[in-house]
């Protein structure tokens, strides 16, 4: 089993070098000899094993079980060292198998029905509300920010998001009706509610999302205008002048792209307009890697753009809009891994080791999927009809530079200070 593992390294390792200490004491050394270094102790037989065998699933519960560690160096330098020389041509034989398994099996992972959809969504937006009141900003936005200066900080930088993103529904006129597909905490459906007058329905599948989403409409006194569901997209029956989904259609599944853009076609009034942000691959169709299917997003998929844009052709809508946003995830990531890092020994008291080294290996390894594997954000605007929207683009830089809002001089507020305070309040406890 060592011998084929050296193989299938050899195979791997295309720059740098890799100095291994298999379960025997034995170190073996893979690559040029030159830098970058990186080092890698595996501890087990078993995880020795299953490496060969399925790679891409094995490392990553390797390092949960603590039967492979990064010794020395980081993590992250590890996982940078593998992912630079998996993109400059390296491979391992067992993991290419692997892959062209998950290809066919793709549309099998992704049926994505409503009941389904919500136990997706409950395995990893239902966890204990003080993990994200540590790592995220105080608005709780769970999706990328956007960096257009690259020095904001992440509060600034998901305030320009939300900026960025209601420009392009061009909300120039109060009480606009919006909908919000995948509400999360209800950052976004509040800040268009407060700062455009507009009336905001928030749809969710994630209980626990849902009761902080009306708690905050609540403390806010925008009951009125802000009301949040716990609905599933396909469920919604009435047209609406702005529809807007922020990091949810990677939940929605190969299978149901034309349901999804479909049902946008269907919500939009005749001059309404929408604006869907989600994580896109640069390279082309895929599938997703497996630990981040088994273990943070069942049934998710991050899709190219090639598979949305034929869909939406096919199904009448315009695409008046495509903007892909590069890097700025892996800078949001990076926050967040910055924030989960300082907060780690009161995160693992609150679940345990085992939790937390698999947080860090999906802050990581999604970090570096932006940084070096090709993963990108795609925001995509639509119309139902051809002259929803000016000529030009032009009234979107107007609206960013104007403050974002109806009224450029005030300023959003961020998360609830009450319940920010009371998730901090029981961390201490």
């Amino acid at each position: 089993m060592e011998m084929l593992l050296e193989l299938a390294l050899k195979h791997l390792i295309k720059i740098g070098t890799l100095t291994v200490t298999f379960p025997d004491g034995l170190k073996r050394v893979f690559g040029t000899g030159e830098e970058p270094h990186a080092s890698l102790t595996i501890r087990t037989k078993r995880a020795e094993r299953r490496l060969l065998l399925n790679p891409a699933l094995a490392l990553g519960e390797a390092y949960m079980d603590g039967d492979l560690e990064p010794a020395p160096g980081s993590l992250f330098e590890t996982l940078d060292f593998l992912a630079m020389n998996s993109m400059e041509g390296g491979s391992h034989p067992f993991d290419k198998l692997m892959e062209k398994l998950r290809w066919f099996r793709r549309h099998f992972d992704q049926l994505n029905f409503a009941s389904r959809s919500r136990r997706n969504v409950a395995h990893h937006y239902d966890l204990d509300a003080r993990l994200y009141s540590l790592m995220l900003d105080e608005d709780r936005q769970y999706s990328c920010a956007y960096f257009p200066d690259g020095g904001e900080t992440l509060e600034e930088a998901q305030l320009k998001k939300k900026q960025h993103i209601a420009a392009k529904l061009r909300l120039d006129r109060p009480d606009l009706e919006i909908l919000d597909i995948g509400c999360g905490w209800g950052g976004m459906a509040l800040y268009l509610a407060r700062e455009f007058n507009a009336r905001v329905t928030g749809l969710t599948l994630s209980t626990e999302q849902l009761e902080a989403a009306r708690a905050r409409a609540r403390e806010a006194g925008l009951e009125h205008r802000v009301k949040f569901e716990l609905m599933d997209y396909r469920s919604w029956s009435r047209p609406v002048d702005r529809v807007v989904s922020v990091g949810m259609f990677e939940h929605v599944g190969i299978n149901h792209f034309r349901t999804f853009f479909d049902k946008v076609r269907s919500m939009l009034k005749d001059d309404g307009v929408a604006l869907i942000h989600a994580i896109g691959r640069a390279d082309g169709p895929g599938s997703t890697n497996p630990w981040i299917a088994k273990y943070i997003f069942p049934g998710g998929y991050s899709p190219a753009l090639s598979e949305v844009l034929s869909v939406v052709e096919r199904s009448g809508l315009w695409a008046t809009d495509i903007e892909v946003l590069r890097l700025h995830y892996a800078k949001t990531l990076a926050h967040w891994r910055d924030r989960f890092a300082k907060h780690r020994a009161t995160l693992a008291k609150l679940y345990d080791e085992r939790f937390c080294r698999m947080f860090e290996f999906y802050l990581i390894g999604s970090e570096l999927a932006f940084r070096r594997m090709g993963h990108m954000n795609w925001q995509l605007q639509l119309t139902r009809n051809v002259d929803a929207l000016p000529l030009a683009r032009d009234y979107m830089v107007d609206a960013e530079r104007g403050g974002g809002t109806l009224d450029a001089g005030r300023n959003p507020v961020p998360m609830s200070a009450t319940m920010a305070a009371k998730d901090l309040a029981m961390l201490r406890r």
